[in-house]
């Protein structure tokens, strides 16, 4: 992992994917859903006081006539200016329309973090990979079902995206 990656918060986005209570509850690796939760609403109230831009993601079941208990994002994580978006596939981008609300905000670079790491962190960044945005991940704000399968994503696929730093060498350039 690399050393401080400072962003422009003008042109920056977090992107917090499935942070939903029926998704944290799950047994996770490395890390529990409450150590990725902390580690997420950290990045988040940094994001915040730089004026950056907060995504929030939850999936919808599309077939379903009604969603399970705990589909909404975990209670107390979405604010006033943030970017909910529901997705109904495993990535966030497929018929959202993210994209166009990401460029209508001049956002280039995002930084992910949620869960789980090799399916729906890594399946959006794949994606914004394909449509040129410039991607940070936050390590330590992600988990998955097994620790082989996050580390996965976090060792061999995400370099090959963008850059891997841990949540504290996120960093929002001031002034």
């Amino acid at each position: 992992m690399t050393a401080a990656c400072v962003l422009d918060p003008q042109h920056t986005a977090l992107v917090l994917v499935d942070l939903m209570d029926r998704i944290v509850a799950l047994p996770l690796e490395p890390r529990k859903g409450t150590e990725v939760l902390l580690a997420a609403e950290e990045l988040a109230a940094e994001f915040r006081r730089a004026g950056a831009l907060v995504v929030l993601v939850r999936a919808e079941r599309p077939a379903a006539a009604e969603q399970p208990p705990g589909s909404a994002l975990v209670t107390g994580l979405v604010r006033d200016g943030d970017l909910e978006v529901v997705k109904r596939t495993i990535g966030a981008f497929q018929g959202t329309g993210l994209d166009e609300r990401l460029r209508e905000r001049g956002v280039t670079t995002l930084v992910f973090g949620g869960i789980a790491t090799n399916l729906g962190v890594e399946s959006t960044a794949r994606a914004a990979a394909d449509l040129g945005y410039d991607l940070v991940f936050a390590e330590d704000a992600m988990a998955a079902l097994t620790a082989a399968e996050h580390e996965a994503s976090v060792r061999l696929d995400f370099p090959r995206l963008g850059t891997v730093v841990t949540a504290s060498r996120v960093r929002l350039a001031t002034g």
